[in-house]
């Protein structure tokens, strides 16, 4: 069977890397991917939003299973569309990926179905939103109502942070029209996790928890990116929470689809936050997290493929995906200046000495027969250990090892 990954990233590099290790895969092609799945993968020089390209190129192709990376593809309708042509596909169509796509249409979702979450309202009058601010109690947390990349989050400590942040999402358009509409909702304290789920729209499996790095620099520190390394498992996770996120998301979640009628089959990641008051969702995910990815398929001992067609064919109940018991870390390896402006194609030497650790590309091309950066997250450096310090110490081992010109990258990955 031929396979074919939509996106150019670590996630996706990761997808391939795992799904190539599939008796019933004869080849995986990428579209775009990287300089990284090149090396096993054919990669196929089309955008990710070209619906109408790639479902002919699948149905020439003769692809049996095309699995979705990224949001805006999802938000776009590809599985709409190939699903129209018969193909099989994986992940939601654009009616349940609103749920990632549009905030506000998440946040009516949790209210409607009690799924717990911050308090917050809603905005499409930047007049409104200011006014609101001057009278709400801080720190709040800004969020463009769409897409944004990751970017499109802002705590605001003080009443000038939030103008500012207003101003530069509604009034001057940073995020495009993903900042037309704003949430603007409480600040939660607790440390973060991240849990996905695979749906078939009856039935869920589970994968083990992660927590991903968000700000830039250590300590938590500096603005929000697209994630600067994950762990997991994170050791917050206790046999009794974990049944409560089941018991208070995930089957809510399930019951809410079920009600509003929402055909969702594909990956749910909800970002959590665990309060004093017990966990809370962030926000939701509709595709594989990135970081989250690399550590998962890490730790994934089981068939990849089996479980992608069981959630397209609703029997996840069936299966029983086995986990290698080690901890997973990856340290993210950035250009300098992300997540602001950063210069592209510069060599990248050493992946090549890597040994106990697989680099999982995200932001990388080959120009004239070299490795070079071409991405604010240019790669993802990621190892197991038999408990977290351990392959934390192996991940960072291996990350020495790679060296590109102002290479930036946190120091404090499950520290």
């Amino acid at each position: 069977m031929k396979v074919l990954i939509i996106g150019s990233g670590g996630r996706e590099h990761a997808l391939a890397w795992k799904i190539k290790q599939s008796p019933r895969v004869t080849e995986v092609i990428c579209a775009p991917g990287n300089g990284g799945t090149e090396a096993f993968c054919r990669n196929l020089a089309m955008n990710v939003t070209d619906i109408s390209g790639l479902v002919d190129f699948a149905q020439k192709e003769g692809i049996g299973l095309t699995v979705v990376g990224p949001d805006d593809s999802l938000a776009a309708g590809i599985v709409d569309a190939f699903q129209a042509k018969g193909l099989r596909i994986f992940g939601p169509v654009a009616a349940a990926a609103k749920l990632e796509s549009s905030k506000i249409f998440a946040k009516e979702f949790m209210r409607r179905h009690g799924i717990p979450t911050a308090e917050s309202r809603e905005f499409s009058d930047s007049g409104e939103a200011h006014l609101y601010c001057t009278k709400a109690k801080y720190p709040l947390v800004i969020k463009a109502d769409g897409l944004a990349l990751g970017k499109g989050v802002i705590i605001a400590e003080f009443p000038q942070d939030a103008a500012y942040a207003i101003f530069r999402t509604m009034d001057a358009a940073q995020f495009g029209d993903a900042g037309k509409r704003i949430v603007i909702e409480e600040f939660l304290e607790g440390p973060e996790c991240s849990i996905h789920a695979l749906i078939d729209g009856d039935s869920y499996t589970l994968f083990p928890d992660c927590r991903d790095h968000k700000r830039a620099f250590d300590n938590d520190q500096g603005p929000n990116t697209g994630g600067m390394g994950t762990i997991s498992p994170t050791g917050s996770i206790t046999p009794e929470l974990k049944k409560q996120i089941e018991t208070e998301i995930l089957a809510p979640f399930l019951e809410g689809i079920r009600k509003d009628g929402i055909p969702f089959k594909g990956m749910l990641f909800p970002g959590l936050i665990l309060t004093k008051d017990g966990p809370k969702v962030l926000e939701f995910n509709c595709r594989f997290g990135d970081p989250e990815t690399q550590v998962l398929m890490m730790r994934l001992k089981s068939d990849l493929v089996d479980l992608l067609e069981a959630t397209i064919e609703g029997t996840l109940s069936k299966q029983t995906p086995e986990w290698d018991d080690r901890a997973a870390t990856c340290v993210i390896l950035a250009s300098g200046g992300y997540p602001g402006s950063y210069e592209k194609s510069k060599a990248i030497t050493g992946t090549e000495t890597v040994m106990d650790a697989v680099v999982f590309h995200a932001g990388t091309t080959i120009k004239n027969g070299t490795l070079v950066t071409n991405g604010g997250r240019v790669m993802g450096v990621t190892a197991l250990g038999k408990d977290l310090p351990e392959a934390r110490r192996n991940a960072y081992a291996a990350a020495d090892k790679v060296h590109f010109e102002n290479l930036h990258r946190r120091k404090d990955i499950g520290g």
